[in-house]
């Protein structure tokens, strides 16, 4: 099964953006972790990492339909992006959004989502681990043929 895992901007600076709230793991580390254990579940993962809003829309248009799911994290897009929400919408496959704060127990602005209404699910402020969540959800559905029973 092939996952593509996309980050959104200011991610690339894990690891010393903030670290009070979203720690001291690197991108690098979280990609690593999740390859580790991709393999462990029989996943292959493609990961992609963009400060620009239409670079994440283009890999969604090109790559989107050939992936059996998507792990996102659209950080400052989650709250902006219509035309993000447009392309995840056009793809008929599952779609994990995750955060690793809570987005609703932040500011305002952050508890809105043009996400959520368009993905499968949500795992918030559960640090990296919602990204290891997310690969086990999507690994449990293939293995159960693709119902979310």
């Amino acid at each position: 099964m092939s996952i593509l895992v996309i980050n959104g901007p200011n991610l690339n600076n894990l690891g010393t953006r903030d670290p009070e709230i979203y720690g001291n793991t690197t991108l690098r580390e979280i990609e690593d972790l999740m390859t580790q254990y991709g393999d462990v579940r029989g996943l292959t993962l493609e990961f992609f990492q963009s400060n620009h809003e239409g670079s994440i829309v283009d890999l969604l248009q090109e790559k989107g339909p050939s992936s059996q799911g998507i792990i996102i994290n659209p950080a400052a897009f989650t709250h902006t992006s219509v035309a993000l929400r447009d392309a995840l919408s056009q793809i008929e496959i599952p779609v994990i959004e995750v955060h690793i704060s809570n987005i609703h127990a932040r500011e305002e602005f952050r508890r809105i989502s043009y996400i959520s209404g368009v993905a499968t699910g949500q795992i918030v402020g559960l640090g990296t681990q919602g990204y290891l969540l997310a690969l086990d959800y999507l690994a449990d559905l293939f293995e159960k043929g693709g119902t979310n029973d």
